[in-house]
């Protein structure tokens, strides 16, 4: 079995160096390749991957400028490699020693993994420790319909006939792409398998501005997918008192505000609270 690794990029060129540096160390008796999807790049992205050539096997890079979007180039990514399996890693994370071994041979026996995620390694700023506990021992879980379990797009590895079948990633998505491609392959009665010893290093946002933003588009997008899956499951109870609830406790994270890593929770948890308001506007569902 062949595996082909997919990294959509745009303007990556501070980070791509420590993933691909990451990759060269990796060993692995299958045969594999690494396929940059370049989604516009205006920095030196391309050229720095092109530079790794005779360090990694089987690069090749291809252009998926004419949509933005992880979901796009993701999606044009595929359409260009020769393996059975392929598996997405991000631009701006880093695999550990031996994830490739532990992927590969996952995908052996498996239809559609996922990999775990460390969130200490790359985060050690003032703000961080917001998102401590994601995918760190387990998968993901949905809180509301379909209530299935999902995965972060870094580190997320298929069969290709499997991908081409559920139709991709959504491109219409700009976030959460990933949460909904899970959904889609798993109503098709494919299990999304936990991989424990194939660890990836996740980069959390660094600034305030940047936490706000990841935190309130998220929270939009949980709501559009609660009304995509709604019909899938019994819906939460009482999730208005849920939501106003969550207003109150935020209140008492305000004695925080103080210390850097409590900025960072509350403008993640403001971002979350608007960024639900805003979907339930939007879509015209509670909130989730």
């Amino acid at each position: 079995m062949k595996l082909s690794l997919i990294i959509p990029a745009y303007n990556s060129a501070a980070t791509l160096h420590a993933q691909l540096d990451a990759l060269v160390a990796q060993d692995w008796s299958d045969s594999w390749e690494v396929i940059l999807a370049d989604n516009g790049s205006t920095d030196e992205t391309v050229s720095i991957f092109k530079s790794y050539q005779y360090k990694l096997p089987h690069v090749q890079v291809v252009d998926a400028g004419a949509k933005q979007g992880a979901a796009f180039a993701r999606n044009v990514g595929v359409t260009a490699v020769s393996g059975e399996a392929v598996v997405f890693i991000d631009a701006d994370d880093i695999v550990a020693p031996g994830w490739l071994a532990a992927i590969g041979d996952a995908l052996k026996r498996f239809d559609f993994v996922a990999s775990r995620f460390d969130m200490g390694y790359l985060n050690q700023g003032e703000y961080q420790g917001y998102v401590s506990g994601t995918q760190t021992s387990e998968l993901q879980k949905l809180w509301y319909p379909p209530y299935c379990a999902h995965s972060g797009g870094c580190g997320l590895g298929i069969k290709r006939a499997i991908h081409m079948t559920v139709g991709g990633f959504d491109e219409t998505m700009n976030q959460l792409e990933d949460t909904d491609y899970c959904i889609r392959v798993q109503q098709q009665g494919i299990p999304l398998q936990f991989v424990p010893d194939a660890v990836v290093y996740v980069r959390n946002r660094a600034t305030l501005y940047g936490i706000y933003c990841q935190s309130r588009s998220y929270a939009e997008y949980n709501v559009w997918l609660s009304k995509k899956y709604k019909s899938f499951g019994r819906p939460i109870k009482h999730p208005w008192r849920q939501y106003f609830r969550d207003w109150k406790n935020l209140l008492k994270q305000m004695r925080k505000v103080h210390r850097k890593s409590g900025q960072a929770q509350i403008v993640w948890g403001l971002g979350r609270q608007l960024g639900r308001f805003h979907g339930v506007l939007k879509y015209r569902v509670p909130p989730v």
